[in-house]
């Protein structure tokens, strides 16, 4: 009579081989997806910040004047008639890291200049950090 052959599993040299070869797949593609993410957020800065310019234009064809803040954009400023917000959303006033979107009026190189410091909120940077702005 024969008998069957049984298998023993994987050795350790081969789930060690294979647990390399995944370590080096996720070395490669972890840091990507981490850059995309931080790309679609200065995507979107960028398009919110056009979205906030568009409500500062409509607040002022409606008031007649731009607003001092930005806050005015969701609730009513006292003495304003023809107020016919809000012109955007509380939850649109930061960026998406969280931090209040600037705002100037007047402006140094617009009518009035809106802005965000990036992901680390501070003046300066490139990529991620770098300012994103109306003017640029």
């Amino acid at each position: 009579m024969m008998k069957a052959k049984t298998s023993q599993g994987f050795s350790l040299i081969e789930l060690l081989v294979v647990l390399v070869i995944l370590g080096l797949i996720a070395g490669l593609v972890v840091p990507n997806v981490m850059q995309r993410g931080e790309d679609a957020k200065v995507r979107a800065a960028d398009a919110e910040i056009q979205r906030i310019s568009m409500a500062v234009d409509e607040f002022y064809l409606d008031t007649g004047r731009a607003p001092r803040e930005l806050r005015e954009l969701v609730e009513r400023p006292a003495n304003v008639n023809n107020w016919n917000g809000p012109y955007i959303n509380a939850s649109n006033l930061n960026d998406p890291w969280d931090n209040p979107y600037n705002y100037r009026y007047p402006g140094e190189h617009r009518s009035f200049d809106i802005f965000s410091h990036g992901a680390d909120g501070a003046p300066g940077g490139e990529g991620p950090n770098a300012r994103i702005a109306n003017w640029d």
